[in-house]
């Protein structure tokens, strides 16, 4: 990472990420594993989708797998049985395509949704017969894999706003707040007059951009000025915003416009906290 009068940047992370997107439920890993190689594995149990990571003992990313899924609501495992199937098909794909058997990963949780919440995450890594080493809350984990060491990190999930603050390496601030992806997701159902899991695959296309994204930007309003209510007492730049949620083209645009001043956002920014969280695993 960039210190002093240089400035931060996104570059070294863009293009890890970018390398990492072509890995994701592919047929090839980054590189050929050695026999027994350490294996650094991260699990994000998110409200649309499940990411399953693997990085080597450098970090370099080596291979990720995802599903999309709905056993998460508001950051919280609502369908324990569905998010343990789900993890154990992401889990073969990935051992198949390493050779390698998968041992040991880390989780994440929104922050602030409690030790019970952070238990449930643990259980449901154990029961696919890996060790959990340790439960992080998700936008910490993205500002590690970003190596930020003072900024904002807005981590916009499926159902909360999670932001987390950074000074010197040091935490100074966590907020997270019950607004993200499943909400736009409401709104573009109810404009609409149809089924929620309808509204969702319009959401995901990325055609219908243009479209949805008058409709929907009344929430990434509402995420901006909770980011802005915050920093209104921990000011930290620069402003990164990441998770799936954020993909509509003109994001930043408008979160930048409520927020009063410029939030940057990486390339894939669905991957960042996968990829952070893995990085805990020792």
């Amino acid at each position: 990472m960039q210190t002093g009068k240089k400035q931060w940047s996104l570059d070294t992370t863009n293009q890890t990420l970018k390398e990492f997107a072509k890995l994701v439920n592919g047929d090839k890993a980054a590189r050929k594993v050695r026999k027994n190689e350490p294996l650094k594995v991260g699990v994000d149990l998110g409200t649309s989708s499940i990411v399953l990571t693997v990085l080597d003992q450098h970090d370099q990313p080596l291979y990720g797998a995802f599903e999309y899924a709905k056993v998460v609501r508001d950051g919280i495992v609502v369908d324990y049985i569905g998010s343990i199937q789900i993890l154990k098909r992401l889990k073969a794909q990935a051992e198949n395509v390493l050779g390698q058997t998968l041992t040991s990963a880390c989780g994440a949780i929104p922050p602030g949704t409690g030790e019970n919440s952070a238990n449930v995450v643990a259980n449901v890594i154990e029961a696919t017969e890996m060790e959990a080493k340790e439960i992080v809350d998700e936008p910490t984990a993205a500002a590690k894999f970003l190596r930020l060491t003072t900024g904002t990190v807005v981590d916009i999930g499926g159902g909360t706003t999670g932001i987390s603050v950074f000074k010197q390496k040091r935490l100074v601030k966590v907020v997270d707040e019950p607004t993200g992806g499943s909400h736009m997701t409401l709104v573009l159902a109810g404009y609409h007059h149809i089924p929620a899991d309808d509204a969702e695959l319009m959401k995901r296309d990325p055609k219908k951009d243009s479209a949805n994204f008058p409709i929907i930007r009344p929430v990434v309003e509402k995420m901006a000025t909770i980011t802005k209510n915050v920093m209104a007492t921990q000011l930290a730049e620069p402003v990164i915003v990441v998770g799936g949620a954020t993909n509509f083209k003109d994001f930043v645009k408008a979160f930048s416009h409520t927020l009063g001043r410029s939030a940057l956002k990486p390339a894939f920014p669905q991957f960042v906290t996968p990829l952070g969280i893995a990085m805990y695993d020792k």
